[in-house]
């Protein structure tokens, strides 16, 4: 049987609604808060903590503007967390293997 490190898999990320923001935005150069908050039918304040969260790890960035006097938030990866994420998936795949 296999030695499986479940403690290599990085806890930040692994929370679905954290998997989910990462993945939204390796695909895009960057998501607005309330594409995010669509496509992952979030709420408001539980979007806010979980992107707090990921910005707190500089794992994202956020560049807050305002678009006809709304503000309006967008997030993007950083190079660390993409190395994180892509770092995330390897672990998962070592582990099935």
């Amino acid at each position: 049987m296999k030695n499986y490190d479940y403690q290599a898999i990085d806890d930040l990320i692994h929370s679905r609604i954290r998997l989910a923001i990462m993945s939204i935005l390796l695909v895009g150069e960057d998501a607005e808060f309330n594409f995010i908050k669509k496509k992952i039918n979030a709420t408001d304040g539980n979007l806010s903590v979980h992107l707090r969260k990921l910005d707190e790890a500089k794992y994202i960035s956020v560049k807050k503007e305002f678009i006809d006097r709304k503000p309006v938030s967008k997030y993007s990866l950083t190079e660390l967390g993409r190395t994180a994420f892509e770092d995330y998936i390897k672990k998962l795949e070592e582990m099935i293997k």
